[in-house]
């Protein structure tokens, strides 16, 4: 479990009073609804029951001598917003307890800890070995960013457990994998993966933005790392940006201190927006899921759809490994990638793959054509065009992101609803 306030003292030297022990005690064992609801948050003596926000760029001290031991690690307490500030602190520590991690820091953006994670774990003449079902932006932080300051990057199937064996080089210091990922939600074996990074020295990093805390636990499952998008599911109506890293005390000081020297930091009001939505992550993605489980058979029965990827669909290949590693009964996520296939018309022919899909679309009333996901509004949009436009046309292939390939974020609205706005086009095609 996440750090309680008595494994907090013996960790800290002088602790400063504005650093006040965890309101949850978590050596007792308390259930993920509980945690997400009360841990992490440091009451000051106002006594305000709701977290606050602590918007603030510095702090004050009480003398010259207090000031010196702030800042040269003699007492801990906080310097600078731009690393310690009591807002993100209430998130970092609840997310960290989720997620059964020992630390976690928060970050701008998904992206942001994402390249936080790069810079602490990588250097020049490494090797990075990540799976071919990427978001867009990862692989393109990956293959123009990371390879310029001499950093290997190679890419192999997630589904494919010989191949990410036979791609470890001596030099392999990460292996990196979204699981469920973007946009075909496909599922990576994460304790086959940990198996073979222990083995080799590696660390294992997996992006659990799809599937958060609430259905999966990949530091469980044998991952090092666990990376975040907050501005997804963890935020839930997408209103503002965040990330977040989580794992062991060791490895989250690596990515403290590139935050810290970086500036990649998440604001004090953005960690409070995250705090309460992980109040409610477990009760969203129940519905999220059970909305979504629905909207797969929709269309894995419909005539102009070819296939879903879905792993909730008790025909996709890795039905049996998601519903080993996702401990939500039922919780397969909701995020799904579905590809239209339209049927011979005696009028106008068949549209190619990408008028098709767009026409499915944009046929939609109510759904939000948009490349955010994780959101309480089912969200559509098309990969190719969109997330995953800045990749060539073999990465794409590679990837998977055909033209007729539609995501779908599956929403909070009435199911029945979302699946009529589908019809609209569907039936059309």
């Amino acid at each position: 479990m996440s750090q309680s306030h008595t494994q907090d003292d013996k960790k800290l030297n002088t602790l400063d009073p504005n650093w006040r022990s965890d309101a949850l005690d978590l050596g007792l064992d308390y259930g993920m609804q509980t945690i997400a609801v009360r841990a992490g948050h440091h009451r000051t003596d106002e006594g305000e029951h709701s977290e606050a926000i602590f918007t603030t760029s510095s702090y004050v001290y009480a003398s010259a001598v207090d000031a010196a031991a702030h800042f040269n690690g003699s007492k801990t307490g906080n310097v600078y917003s731009r690393h310690t500030n009591p807002s993100v602190r209430t998130f970092e520590r609840r997310l960290a307890a989720l997620e059964n991690g020992e630390r976690a820091v928060a970050t701008a953006s998904g992206m942001g800890a994402i390249l936080t994670m790069c810079l602490a774990y990588l250097k020049a003449g490494d090797h990075l070995l990540a799976a071919n079902q990427l978001f867009g932006s990862s692989i393109g932080l990956f293959n123009n960013y990371m390879t310029k300051f001499g950093i290997e990057v190679s890419y192999v199937d997630c589904f494919d457990n010989d191949a990410w064996a036979k791609a470890v080089q001596p030099n392999t210091k990460v292996i990196y994998c979204e699981s469920p990922s973007n946009p075909l939600a496909q599922i990576c074996d994460i304790g086959y993966l940990s198996e073979l990074c222990k083995a080799n020295g590696i660390l294992l990093v997996v992006d659990n933005c799809f599937a958060t805390p609430a259905l999966q636990r990949p530091l469980d499952l044998g991952a090092d790392v666990v990376i975040h998008s907050a501005t997804k599911y963890l935020d839930g109506q997408g209103r503002v940006l965040g990330g977040a890293l989580v794992g062991s005390d060791k490895l989250m000081q690596d990515a403290f201190t590139v935050v810290r020297s970086g500036g990649i930091s998440m604001s004090p009001f953005n960690a409070w927006v995250f705090t309460k939505g992980l109040e409610t992550l477990k009760l969203r993605m129940q519905a999220h899921c059970q909305n979504a489980n629905q909207v797969a058979e929709f269309l894995a029965n419909h005539p102009n759809v070819s296939t879903v990827h879905f792993s909730g669909l008790s025909d996709h290949p890795a039905h049996a490994l998601a519903t080993q590693q996702h401990h939500m009964q039922g919780g397969y996520g909701a995020i799904m990638g579905f590809e239209v296939q339209p049927q011979a018309r005696s009028d106008a022919g068949i549209r190619d793959a990408k008028a098709a899909a767009w026409h499915v679309i944009d046929a939609t009333q109510m759904l939000s054509i948009t490349n955010n996901l994780g959101d309480a509004k089912t969200t559509i949009t098309h990969p190719a065009t969109t997330t995953h436009f800045r990749l060539s046309a073999e990465a794409r292939a590679e990837a998977g992101v055909k033209d007729s390939l539609i995501r779908l974020s599956v929403g909070l609205e009435d199911v029945a609803d979302i699946i009529k706005d589908l019809a609209r086009g569907l039936d059309s095609l």
